[in-house]
């Protein structure tokens, strides 16, 4: 890609808080942005914002955000030079990506290549263990039809082994098996699962890991063969693999372990030709790192990182797609304290039923060291037909417990009233002994939710 001077016109296929924050970093460039919009988003605070937005369809995702068409038309009538995906709809589509750049526009993010290289669970983790990435035990590849062939590899393997669908994600196809006897009938179910959820049954095998952490490695690659980490990010605080909390730098990853699994990551990069901005996903148990998939895009959880390296990713994202070449190196890369996010999501507290419906009164927190990112505002109305998330509360500390301490001083400060919000399970969270200590498990939060039920009853 040739370098450009700068990239003149942006247009944002998204919405919600990841939208704003994209128009932000363009203005901060002084970069022109288009939003694009469902009739549903014409209030959303980034179409107020830009220097032109379309209407691209009806509320319907399918026949808006995910109208390649459309957006790209979009891109034709305002003279848009490139396209920021954000993170869900189109952002880690390759033919999305492929037709951006079919059309003449600048993908802000991988090559489609790349996209479906790391998008395929299979050829992801062949790459990876190529690469030195260590990986969970496993199959190596995909699973054929033969039984005694799988058995033996089960065994072999030990159990509990997890069966994973090559095309799922968001903790979508895969079925742990605990015993021999329903290895097979799990295998079959999982490949028509597969089948009929992601139009591709190809399925694999992995040791199933019982208490790992989820430990993540976020990475920046231009396209002159330069590619550094900031570092690692802990999202273990799940329900139904949903990420509710998220924190940088891990609690008891040592400069060693980050330095070392840093490395293997963007050498991986360099390897595969990556660009752009990338998470590179690991479960992390017994001081083991095991990579599980990638992400090809921005991420939620990115501010925390931010937050401790001083490095605005989003701005990064332009200037690789730019052609420009790093303007950090590995060395620059400094950690300095502690960063926790909270989700904010318009749902019930204890069912996590969505929400929807207009918001009477917005008081985000504020004070030094704390950032919120949303798009909402008093009046706006919190539509039904997408993600419940409505915003992040992000705190820098010094420290992780002054972190923890900012961040609950930010949620007792924070009001939204008109619709139920997850703020009372974040208050509650902050005060958990567990979280409080750190290290906690991928299943700690659920077993805390089960709990919090059956006092609650």
């Amino acid at each position: 890609m040739p370098v450009r001077s700068k990239i003149e016109k942006v247009l944002i296929a998204n919405r919600g808080e990841i939208a704003l924050r994209i128009l932000r970093a363009c203005r901060e460039q002084g970069i022109k942005t288009v939003a694009v919009h469902s009739t549903a988003d014409a209030s959303q605070k980034h179409v107020l914002l830009a220097d032109e937005s379309v209407c691209i369809g009806p509320a319907s995702a399918t026949d808006s955000y995910l109208n390649m068409a459309a957006i790209i038309s979009a891109a034709e009538v305002t003279d848009a030079v490139a396209i920021h995906p954000g993170y869900g709809f189109l952002a880690e589509n390759a033919d999305f990506a492929e037709s951006v750049e079919d059309s003449g526009y600048i993908f802000i993010g991988p090559r489609a290549e790349t996209i479906r290289l790391m998008g395929d669970k299979v050829s992801a983790k062949k790459a990876m263990l190529e690469a030195g990435v260590p990986c969970v035990p496993g199959s190596g590849g995909a699973l054929g039809d033969d039984a005694e062939t799988n058995l033996k590899m089960a065994k072999e393997i030990g159990y509990p082994v997890i069966i994973k669908a090559s095309g799922g994600g968001g903790g979508r196809g895969m079925r742990v098996v605990n015993t021999e006897a329903t290895l097979i009938s799990s295998i079959a179910l999982t490949k028509a699962e597969a089948g009929a959820a992601f139009n591709n049954d190809v399925v694999y095998m992995e040791k199933y890991l019982e208490t790992p952490r989820h430990v993540e490695i976020q990475i920046l690659a231009d396209e002159h063969g330069n590619a550094i980490h900031l570092g690692e990010r802990d999202c273990s605080m799940q329900r139904r693999h949903q990420k509710v909390i998220e924190e940088a730098p891990a609690p008891g990853i040592t400069d060693e372990q980050r330095a070392r699994i840093g490395k293997l990551c963007t050498d991986a990069c360099k390897n595969i030709g990556y660009r752009g901005a990338g998470t590179f996903e690991f479960l992390f148990e017994n001081g083991e790192f095991y990579f599980i998939e990638m992400n090809t895009r921005i991420q939620v959880e990115h501010p925390v990182s931010e937050m401790i390296t001083g490095v605005d990713i989003i701005q990064q994202q332009l200037r690789i797609a730019a052609g420009h070449p790093l303007d950090i190196t590995q060395d620059d890369i400094k950690i300095t304290g502690h960063s926790i996010e909270c989700r904010i999501n318009a749902e019930d507290p204890d069912t996590f039923a969505p929400s929807p419906g207009q918001i009477t009164v917005w008081h985000p927190a504020g004070g030094p060291g704390v950032r919120v990112d949303s798009q909402v505002y008093s009046g706006y109305k919190v539509p039904p037909f997408y993600d419940s998330m409505i915003g992040k509360v992000i705190v820098h500390g010094p420290t992780r417990s002054s972190a923890i301490q900012k961040m609950r001083t930010a949620l007792s400060e924070m009001v939204i009233e008109g619709i139920k919000t997850n703020l009372p399970l974040q208050r509650r969270l902050l005060d958990d002994i567990g979280f409080q200590n750190g290290g906690t498990d991928i299943h700690y939060l659920e077993k805390r939710l089960k709990q919090h039920l059956k006092n609650k009853a």
